[in-house]
């Protein structure tokens, strides 16, 4: 039986994530899936209520009982320097070691690409964001503070094994997929150390794989060229930041957040490999009125099964979710009309019915 734990988390990641669990369960049920899926409060809520954000031996629990663990969002006005957040889920993404940010840039629909004239064949690739490292590994600190003197210093931690397995991660997932271009985006032209490690890291690694094309593109040309054409990349990988920043403009792409799907991933764990996430945030002011997409959360939920072995039933999430987009079932962030609960009930239903077809 496989075990995912579902953190809610603040703000409209309670609501998102309950449209994912009742796919997951509906799918389950029509297939004779056995999943346990444990819920735990971890949020704002929680931390101002006793000061918790994740008590001691829980992040363990996880990487020892757990097979994936579906989560929603965090980040409350109420703690302002988001504290909770960062002890939350940049400790599962550090302390599970989940290496692979691994996101999806898929068009469902022509009319949600803000680029003339491209279609889905055309925007269609995934981005390998390492995931650990670089300037988000906290690094750093501040000199007196406060002061006209003030100096702040952040540092860019790449190291080569950081930086092999990322890469190796993209290589051999677009072999697995039939993907035929792999593209590394850095900026050693002014990273001089750190980057220049990325690309002897590229080169090297690039040479094990002769069937697959690499191509080298710093991040600000690359940016310009996923506008112009986007069609020519199958799979990027980058470092921490340029990734953080690449993939929401290739959400944008494919008409927003609402629509943008992750998963956290280290696929040598000896159990839990994964935590998958829709990246749209927790956006607290929306919370309770009906407005989050959950088609995000329901597309990373199709990862979730994906990476546990069960793809058959990930792409019937996949195809209720174009099925919604199909019928313009879908909120107003991409040009509905729906609720958030009634675009969640005709997903379900169509899961329901697929599943069961």
């Amino acid at each position: 039986m496989a075990k995912i734990a579902v953190i809610p988390g603040d703000g409209v990641g309670p609501e998102v994530v309950s449209v994912a669990v009742r796919a997951i369960e509906a799918v389950a049920r029509a297939r004779s899936l056995a999943f346990e899926l444990v819920h735990f409060d971890y949020g704002a809520d929680r931390y101002l209520r006793d000061g918790v954000t994740l008590p001691p031996g829980q992040i363990e629990d996880f990487r020892d009982h757990y097979d994936a663990i579906l989560f929603g969002a965090v980040g409350d006005a109420r703690v302002p320097d988001n504290r909770h957040a960062r002890e939350i889920l940049l400790a599962l993404r550090f302390q599970l070691d989940l290496y692979v940010n691994f996101r999806p840039v898929q068009l469902l629909d022509e009319r949600f690409c803000p680029l003339k004239g491209k279609g889905p064949s055309d925007v269609d690739l995934v981005v390998f964001r390492e995931n650990t490292e670089g300037l988000y590994a906290d690094v750093g600190g501040i000199f007196k503070k406060g002061t006209p003197d003030e100096i702040a210093v952040n540092e860019d931690v790449n190291s080569r094994k950081g930086v092999e397995r990322i890469i190796r991660a993209a290589f051999d997932w677009a072999v697995a997929h039939g993907k035929k271009r792999v593209c590394m985006s850095d900026k050693s032209n002014a990273l001089r150390f750190a980057h220049d490690l990325w690309q002897r890291a590229f080169r090297e690694i690039a040479a094990d794989y002769p069937q697959i094309e690499p191509r080298h593109l710093y991040i600000d040309a690359l940016a310009m060229k996923l506008l112009e054409t986007p069609e020519a990349f199958d799979v990027v990988v980058t470092c921490n930041l340029f990734g953080d920043i690449l993939t929401d403009l290739g959400a944008a792409l494919c008409g927003g957040l609402g629509l943008a799907a992750s998963a956290n991933l280290n696929p040598k764990a000896p159990r839990c490999r994964g935590l998958f996430e829709p990246v749209h945030g927790s956006a607290p002011d929306n919370a309770g009125k009906g407005l989050a997409n959950p088609l995000a959360a329901v597309l990373s939920a199709a990862l979730l099964l994906d990476n546990l072995g069960h793809a058959a039933e990930g792409a019937i999430l996949e195809r209720a979710v174009r099925a919604a987009v199909a019928a313009s079932v879908l909120t107003r962030d991409v040009g509905g009309d729906r609720s958030t609960a009634e675009v969640g009930d005709y997903v379900v239903a169509e899961v329901e019915r697929l599943a069961r077809g």
